[in-house]
């Protein structure tokens, strides 16, 4: 498996796969070619099903054009064999001579591939081990945490890279919190997380707990679908989950922060071998790999603060997957918002719960994590495209006719903003 740099990266939303790659991608392609005359890039499949929502477009240019004019088709129709996030980058002279052709993925998380390997974005393997029973069964000969598993493959660098994820994280919350107001786009979403905050103040403890877990993921969420900076964990469009719940258990259990580190790492782990061994991208597995797996990654790391034993660390992970799995990703206006913000809240307190739920267990079960993953992926397989952030099915269906022309406007409002 590689590095948790890898899985955690800090950047603006609202997509992982639709903007982060897109953008570092386009990045890529203009290093090699700064004395191009024009530029034409291709979007297929998912990418080009919900660009324009998720701003694929927007995030291409900003680095392009700058330097030459970009023609941006979309091939929404056309799946490429490798992934459903292909783009196709060309680069041209000034006498229209085509300088370079260079087909690339947006594989998930912000990653990039050719779809090949070795490729330009390939990195070298930081794990030994590629399941998580493998890694447990690690823990439980040496008495060992998954944490320390982390500390012996990266090496004592990654508590300064997962310090600057929890700072990230907690500014995210407390980003999104203090922000009131419309989310970008046509939908005219209130933002909710102030609001939910101050709520959950008003209640008693029992219920001020969901509150708060509540406000704190709609307020990463909502960051994210305006465009903030936030971390992926796994992907943007699941980024709440994982800083709500650890922000809500820092402070209200006075959690001291290398603790807090450890939890994240364990909960890398966790999504380390979701990523390794199926995807963490919706348009290929559908939200079970991005909400889904946010979930077992939080419930791991609750878990691991709160004392749990390896096997009782693996049962929370694996119970906040499996009740995640066949979720669609069917984003209403391909926008990062509606199901997305509240999934983010829901599967906050579903991570609790299975952390409860295993806290109660002696952490024997039947199914296996690493199975659960392997359902997924297959789940994954089995789902219709139209459910995989295509924007062609399931919720974004019904709404499909009626919020096009709305997009378009608001593209163009932005268009005439920006200059």
């Amino acid at each position: 498996m590689k590095s948790l740099k890898e899985l955690f990266r800090i950047g603006k939303g609202p997509s992982s796969s639709h903007t982060m790659g897109p953008q570092r991608a386009a990045k890529d392609f203009l290093e090699r070619h700064r004395d191009a005359a024009k530029f034409e890039v291709t979007l297929y499949g998912s990418l080009a099903a919900t660009g324009r929502g998720h701003m694929t477009d927007i995030a291409i240019k900003e680095v392009l054009e700058p330097t030459a004019p970009v023609e941006i088709v979309w091939k929404a129709g056309i799946f490429l064999p490798y992934h459903p996030n292909g783009m196709e980058f060309k680069a041209f002279n000034r006498e229209g001579h085509t300088l370079d052709d260079w087909t690339v993925y947006s594989i998930g998380g912000g990653a990039l591939s050719e779809g090949k390997e070795p490729d330009r974005f390939s990195t070298k393997e930081v794990y030994d081990m590629n399941s998580l029973s493998q890694i447990m069964n690690w823990c439980d000969d040496n008495g060992r945490n998954y944490w320390e598993y982390v500390d012996l493959c990266e090496g004592s660098e990654i508590w300064d890279y997962l310090e600057e994820i929890w700072i990230a994280m907690k500014q995210s919350v407390e980003n999104g919190i203090n922000h009131e107001g419309r989310l970008p786009g046509p939908l005219n979403l209130a933002r909710k997380a102030a609001t939910y905050y101050i709520k959950a103040t008003g209640y008693k403890q029992t219920l001020q707990t969901r509150g708060l877990v509540y406000a704190y993921a709609l307020a990463v969420s909502e960051e994210n679908a305006s465009g903030g900076t936030i971390v992926t964990a796994p992907t943007c469009g699941s980024s709440g989950v994982m800083p709500g719940v650890l922000y809500h258990l820092a402070k209200g259990h006075n959690f001291s922060d290398i603790k807090v580190l450890h939890a994240i790492a364990t909960g890398g782990i966790v999504g380390n071998v979701v990523k390794q061994n199926a995807s963490i991208s919706g348009a290929e597995v559908g939200c079970q790999g991005e909400v889904g797996v946010a979930c077992a990654m939080t419930a791991a790391a609750a878990c691991q603060l709160f004392g749990g034993t390896p096997a009782q660390i693996e049962y929370a992970a694996e119970m906040a997957l499996e009740h995640h799995l066949g979720m669609t990703c069917d984003p209403i206006c391909g926008l990062v918002q509606i199901p997305c913000i509240e999934r983010n809240a829901f599967a906050a307190t579903r991570a609790l719960d299975a952390n409860l739920y295993a806290a109660f267990s002696d952490g024997r079960h039947r199914v296996s994590f690493d199975h659960v993953v392997e359902v997924m992926k297959q789940t994954g397989k089995d789902l219709p495209s139209l459910y995989k952030e295509t924007s062609a099915g399931g919720l974004a269906k019904d709404f499909k006719d009626t919020t096009e022309s709305a997009l378009s406007r608001w593209r163009e409002q932005g268009r005439q903003d920006r200059h």
